[in-house]
């Protein structure tokens, strides 16, 4: 019994920071970007901070920093004019 209840904690714990910017993809269908269906839509591989980004992630971090904005805004899609 104890063990089921550590392997369910386990088991929770590792799947919050896969969640992390789960609602960033949530918030761009929203928007409409229906192509946007999880992470690698921007990042190669696994989300990580200095991770590398595909075309649409790096222009959503060059809008970043061209605008100073503390975080990305994905309404800054609408924009974007690549696939």
């Amino acid at each position: 019994m104890r063990i089921a209840i550590l392997i369910a904690a386990a088991a929770l714990i590792l799947a919050v920071p896969a969640q992390a910017k789960v609602p960033f993809v949530k918030k761009a269908q929203e928007l409409g970007f229906a192509e946007v269906k999880d992470c690698k839509a921007c990042h190669v591989g696994a989300p990580k901070k200095g991770g590398e980004m595909t075309a649409r992630g790096k222009f959503l971090e060059e809008t970043k920093a061209k605008k100073k904005a503390a975080e990305v805004d994905l309404n800054w899609l609408k924009d974007y004019k690549g696939k």
